[in-house]
């Protein structure tokens, strides 16, 4: 009996500990465009991986997202450095797009042969 209640004490007191000590990640670095196209990328990588994208695809997604990069570099330059909530809206429907093209090339019937499915 006294083991069980020691074992529950110190759980108590494990818990709480170590969830302060856990990374927080603020809503921005989850939201941030450059955080999304991360994302992105990781997606393209894991469907090639899998397969699911054949390599024409991704080379295609992924010059999507070269685009995509290009154009935010390009707004940044042209407002000195930042983002107006007009770039970030129109950034933010590119990435709609460009992850909507993702699915969809892990979602079609074409994969590449020289991946065994899992």
């Amino acid at each position: 009996m006294y083991l069980k209640s020691l074992v529950v004490a110190a759980s108590l007191l494990i818990i709480p500990a170590s969830s302060a000590f856990a990374q927080r990640t603020t809503y921005h670095q989850r939201h941030s465009i450059n955080a999304r196209q991360d994302r992105q990328q990781a997606r393209i990588a894991r469907g090639v991986q899998d397969g699911q994208i054949t390599p024409g695809g991704a080379a295609h997604a992924e010059a999507n997202q070269a685009k995509l990069a290009s154009r935010e570099n390009s707004m940044r330059a042209a407002d000195g450095g930042r983002l107006t909530a007009s770039d970030r809206h129109k950034l933010a429907r590119e990435q709609d797009r460009t992850s909507r093209g993702i699915y969809n090339r892990n979602h079609n019937a074409a994969t590449d042969p020289g991946v065994l499915p899992r």
